[in-house]
């Protein structure tokens, strides 16, 4: 078995959820023909948003955990990091698409565990980096 054995499983998860958003701003686009910004259309804007802070935090987020996997620690803590990423993403685009100007569960939950994932594997890897 390779030595990075879960990662490549949310990696696939993550982006078929990045298909799914780049989707949903698409047909935004069509249905209000939009090609460009977000033509003050609220449910485009949202599309838009989920589909950009999605970019913005993910990349990073799998890089650490590929990382927190290279690194040998568990496999548990490697499961854990990434499905809390899958679900506070989902939860993120969710909240955000559904409710782009206000303030909802998904969005403020989505992005606490994203953020939490970002904390836990930084702070692993340097911790394990500082004690080698």
């Amino acid at each position: 078995m390779s030595a990075v054995a879960a990662t490549p499983l949310y990696a696939g998860i993550l982006g078929l959820m990045l298909l799914v958003l780049s989707y949903l701003v698409s047909r935004q686009r069509l249905r209000h023909k939009v090609s460009t910004g977000d033509g003050g259309i609220p449910a485009l804007t949202g599309a838009i948003r989920a589909q950009a802070n999605f970019v913005e935090y993910v990349p990073l987020a799998l890089l650490l955990i590929l990382l927190t996997e290279l690194s040998g620690q568990g496999q548990w803590q490697v499961h854990a990091l990434g499905v809390a990423l899958v679900v506070g993403r989902a939860l993120h685009a969710y909240g955000l698409s559904t409710r782009p100007g206000g303030k909802s569960f998904g969005r403020m939950a989505g992005i606490l565990l994203t953020w939490i994932v970002i904390l836990i594997a930084s702070l692993n890897l340097i911790v394990g980096f500082a004690l080698r």
